[in-house]
């Protein structure tokens, strides 16, 4: 089911999400979160999606670069870590969060990440370039974080008045869903 994207301003974007203990993996509501992201991440034509973005404070995220580069296959993380890093490098990145706005963050080139697949499997992968700059944003997600925290004071001093307009959105989201 395609969800609403929470947008910033929201504080459901800057907590630390729960972890999915090892009695839900495999669960359907596990499966359903899976679902959810995967379907609202295809409708908003993102590469990456955490479930902090659709307002659920869960250590999962899904993430898809297969219109970037083809032959990777959408995957769901639950409880990723990334346990190893290497290099440095400069992009430009935006969130489904935070329409309409850019920045350029420094990000590791190359990562291995540990995680938990729907049945509860732990498995590592190795992620280099985009994959890995996007794995580590979403994943950042998961611990409260948003890529404006990484960009230059002065960027995100020129941001301030959009910013400011664009928390109006994630404080009504918090207000409509207060019990969430």
């Amino acid at each position: 089911m395609v969800r609403e994207i929470v947008k910033y301003g929201s504080k459901v974007l800057r907590r630390t999400c729960t972890p999915i203990d090892s009695a839900h993996r495999g669960q359907a509501d596990v499966r359903e979160l899976l679902q959810d992201l995967f379907d609202t991440l295809g409708e908003a034509d993102g590469v990456g999606l955490a479930a902090p973005q659709i307002g659920v404070p869960r250590r999962v995220v899904m993430v898809d670069i297969s219109s970037q580069e083809n032959g990777t296959p959408a995957i769901g993380l639950i409880n990723p870590r990334i346990t190893r890093s290497l290099g440095k490098e400069t992009g430009e990145e935006g969130c489904l969060s935070i329409p309409e706005f850019y920045g350029d963050v420094d990000r590791f080139t190359e990562i291995e990440v540990e995680t938990d697949d729907v049945e509860g499997q732990t498995y590592r992968f190795e992620a280099t370039g985009f994959y890995a700059r996007v794995l580590q944003h979403e994943i950042d997600h998961l611990d409260g974080k948003l890529f404006i925290d990484y960009i230059s004071p002065l960027k995100r001093q020129l941001m301030r008045g959009a910013l400011k307009r664009l928390q109006k959105d994630g404080e009504l989201w918090d207000s409509e869903n207060a019990g969430t």
